[in-house]
């Protein structure tokens, strides 16, 4: 039996979590990027004022830092239903596996009109600016400094935990 789509949540999903890794992976385009490293720019995308950036898209709200707890699983699950739909692409190298925007990423992006998407876009266009040259652990030193050691430590980051493709 299926679920009515009023049935299927749509905040906090893998659905919505993919879009933004989307999104975020074509303005970061051609760098490729990890599951640790999208998990921490899908939080600063839409947290983008705690990194002396544009307005934030989502409230700051005092545990905000926490939020990464459960951004890791759902950007992996978001990240594998974009590359089975070919909208994400993988890359499979000598420094594990990462992830780039697919060839149809830009139309299928350029169809997301709201308001929201606008500035989704924006943000994740002044995020790749901001940190789209920045190695690894400088971004992971970054995020520490932001969110704190355990953030990243509960989540998973000190082993850089990559999913099987």
């Amino acid at each position: 039996m299926t679920a009515a789509l009023g049935d299927v949540p749509l905040f906090n999903s893998p659905l919505e979590t993919g879009l933004r890794a989307l999104v975020v992976l074509d303005a970061f385009y051609p760098r490729p990027c990890n599951i640790s490293e999208l998990t921490w720019f899908d939080h600063l995308v839409v947290h983008t004022a705690d990194v002396q950036g544009p307005d934030s898209l989502h409230p700051d709200l005092p545990s905000r830092g926490g939020e990464l707890l459960v951004r890791r699983r759902l950007i992996d699950e978001g990240v594998h239903l974009l590359l089975n739909a070919g909208l994400i692409a993988l890359v499979d190298g000598a420094d594990g596996v990462r992830y780039v925007a697919g060839e149809e990423a830009p139309s299928f992006i350029d169809l997301m009109e709201a308001s929201y998407s606008a500035r989704l876009k924006s943000c994740a266009k002044w995020l790749a600016d901001r940190f789209g040259a920045l190695p690894e652990e400088e971004l992971r030193t970054i995020v520490h400094q932001r969110l704190g050691r355990w953030t990243l430590e509960f989540q998973g980051e000190g082993t850089l935990y990559e999913p099987s493709a």
